[in-house]
C-alpha cells in the first residue's frame, strides 16, 4: 500500500482553564511541536503523564482543535477540513486507545463494532462485511466464531485486540496509538507489540505510537521524539536516543527502564529527577527542564534553547551542546556521575 507523510509544523494546543470565579488562563498542553512520520514508519512519542504526548495525537485526529500550526497529511492540511471531509479522512486516519473496555461500546457485538467502520466508509454487502470482519479477526489473533459475543466476556488482551481490529480493518495510512498497552500486563503486552509489528509488515500502515514506557516504544519505534512540559525536547533514530541520550530528560528516562541482569541492574547509577513537573499554566523561563536540571547554566533561565542537530539525524533542544561543557551533539551521559544527583 502507497501511504502519504504526515507532516506536523509548530503544531500548538491551548485550553482555557478557570482560575478564578470570573479568571481564565491559557494552558498551553503542546507548544509548537513538529514532527514526520513517512510511510510504513512508527514513531514514538514519549513522556511523563502532563507531557503533552496525548493531546498532540488527538490533535492529529482533530479531537482537539490545534490553536496554531499544520498538520498535513499528504496533500490535505487536516485542521482545515471540515466536519464532513474529517469523517471521510477518517477511513485514513485511525485510532488505538489506552483503555479497549471503554472505547468499545458494551451493548454492541463484535461483528457490529467491526462492521461500523465498513458501514461508514465503503459500500460493500452484508457477506462481504462479515467475511472482511472475520478475516480481520483471524489477522489479531481471535476466532470469527467470537464475533458474535460482547466486549464484557473477553480478557484485556482480547479486547484491545479487538480494537486494534476496528482500527485496521479499513486499511488505514496511519494509526495514532494513544498507550495502546499500557493497561496491560507484560506478557499480553508483548504478544500486542509483536501483532501490531506484524500487521504493519502486512498492511504497511503508519504508526505514531504514544507512551510513557521507553522500553516497549524502543520495540515499536523507528525514531522517537520525547515530550516534556508541551515541548519536543529531542529525537532521533531509537536506538541513538536510548543508548546516547543527549538531553538530560532523555538520560534520566532511560535511567528508569529496569535491566533484566540483577548485577547490572545494581551496578547502574539511578537517576532521580528532583521535583515534580511544572505546571503547564506557569512554566519556568527560558528551557522548560532547567527547574529539574542539575547542568542548569545562567543561560537556560533567560533563553530557550534551540534545536542543535545531532550526528545521526536527531535533534536536541538543550544549550549544554553550545554552552558550559559543550558537548556538540555528543552524549550526555558523559556528565552523569559528576553531579550527585539529578
Amino acid at each position: 500500500m502507497t501511504g502519504r507523510t504526515l507532516t506536523v509544523s509548530d503544531l500548538s494546543v491551548t485550553f482555557k482553564v478557570p482560575t478564578g470565579p470570573f479568571t481564565r488562563k491559557p494552558l498551553h498542553a503542546v507548544d509548537r511541536v513538529s514532527f514526520e512520520i513517512a510511510p510504513g514508519e512508527t514513531l514514538g512519542l514519549v513522556g511523563e503523564s502532563g507531557s503533552g504526548k496525548s493531546t498532540a495525537g488527538q490533535a492529529i485526529l482533530q479531537l482537539n482543535k490545534p490553536s496554531s500550526g499544520k498538520i498535513q497529511f499528504g496533500d490535505d492540511d487536516l485542521a482545515q477540513l471540515s466536519k464532513r471531509q474529517m469523517r471521510a479522512m477518517r477511513r485514513n486516519i485511525q485510532v488505538v486507545f489506552q483503555d479497549p473496555y471503554s472505547s468499545l461500546n458494551p451493548s454492541m457485538r463484535i461483528l457490529q463494532l467491526l462492521e461500523e467502520p465498513l458501514k461508514l466508509h465503503e459500500s460493500l454487502d452484508a457477506d462481504v462485511r462479515r467475511e472482511r470482519v472475520f478475516e480481520t479477526l483471524e489477522m489479531v489473533g481471535l476466532r470469527r466464531s467470537l464475533a458474535e459475543r460482547y466486549p464484557h466476556e473477553f480478557s484485556g488482551g482480547q479486547r484491545q485486540r479487538i480494537a486494534i481490529a476496528r482500527a485496521i480493518i479499513s486499511n488505514p495510512e496511519l494509526v495514532i496509538c494513544d498507550e495502546p498497552v499500557s493497561a496491560l500486563d507484560v506478557s499480553t503486552q508483548s504478544q500486542i507489540i509483536n501483532l501490531m509489528r506484524d500487521i504493519q509488515d502486512k498492511i504497511g500502515t503508519s504508526y505514531l505510537f504514544i507512551g510513557h514506557d521507553l522500553a516497549v516504544v524502543r520495540l515499536m519505534s523507528t525514531r522517537t521524539a520525547v515530550m516534556y512540559l508541551g515541548q519536543i525536547v529531542e529525537t532521533g533514530p531509537s536506538a541513538e536516543v536510548y543508548e546516547r541520550p543527549t538531553h538530560p530528560y532523555t538520560a534520566a528516562l532511560n535511567s528508569a527502564i529496569p535491566v533484566p541482569d540483577p548485577e547490572l541492574q545494581r551496578s547502574r547509577q539511578r537517576i532521580v529527577l528532583s521535583g515534580d513537573q511544572p505546571s503547564p499554566l506557569d512554566p519556568p523561563s527560558g528551557c522548560r527542564f532547567r527547574t529539574r536540571c542539575p547542568f542548569a547554566m545562567e543561560i537556560c533561565a533567560e533563553v530557550e534553547p534551540p534545536d542543535f542537530p545531532i550526528p545521526g539525524g536527531g535533534v536536541s533542544r538543550c544549550h549544554l551542546h553550545v554552552e558550559g561543557p559543550k558537548l556538540g551533539g555528543e552524549s550526555v551521559m558523559q556528565l552523569i556521575g559528576k553531579q550527585d544527583a539529578l
